[in-house]
């Protein structure tokens, strides 16, 4: 027997890590809204659903390293994101990831912390110490480094993880569209370079 790869491999790899629209329409924490997740256009591959989704997978992996994936899915709603794509993006961080993050989270808190403070007078530090944080701070508290600059580097990685992740998902879906363009093209005998504005009578004869 051979093996055999779906040319939508990326889909198989969705379906089998995540659960299904039903799974996720029956699970109490998402009750209230469990009827909008039937929706199909949450559940296509689209140019703009798949960015989106992974934008928010890769925020709500870093912002909450707990039930990262319902926190994915209730974003992905508004923002008309692939729901299935962003719950999967959000293992970014799981419990053999986090200890690696949560060393480069600290590290680069530490760095933005001190030119924060040579800049702004420590604006950013007087944020996070203010409290309106302390229920992410409260989820860090176990991780064995200093709390305030890692929960500060998590928020960064969030906001950071997530744009670089919108514009890798948009080039890398641009890129599969103009190939699979350019091989139809090849398919029906005409070069890629050949344009809407091409002699009809250029044809083959």
């Amino acid at each position: 027997m051979t093996d055999f790869r779906s040319k939508t491999f990326l889909s198989d790899l969705i379906r089998k890590y995540t659960p299904t629209r039903e799974e996720m329409a029956k699970n109490k924490y998402l009750a209230p809204i469990a009827h909008r997740f039937l929706a199909p256009e949450l559940w296509r591959f689209t140019r703009r659903s798949v960015p989106r989704g992974v934008a928010l997978g890769v925020f709500a992996g870093f912002i909450i390293p707990v039930g990262q994936i319902f926190l994915a899915a209730f974003l992905a709603l508004p923002a008309r994101a692939n729901v299935p794509l962003s719950a999967l993006v959000t293992f970014i961080t799981n419990p053999f990831t986090f200890p690696f993050w949560a060393v480069v989270a600290n590290r680069l808190g530490s760095f933005i912390l001190k030119i924060d403070r040579a800049a702004t007078g420590g604006a950013a530090e007087s944020e996070m110490a203010s409290g309106r944080w302390a229920w992410l701070i409260d989820l860090f508290e176990g991780a064995g480094v200093t709390v305030l600059v890692t929960v500060f580097g998590f928020v960064v990685l969030a906001v950071l993880g997530a744009s670089i992740g919108y514009l890798l998902a948009s080039f890398i879906w641009r890129f599969k569209v103009a190939r699979r363009r350019a091989k139809r093209l090849r398919l029906r005998g005409k070069k890629p370079a050949d344009g809407p504005g091409a002699n009809p009578g250029t044809g083959q004869g």
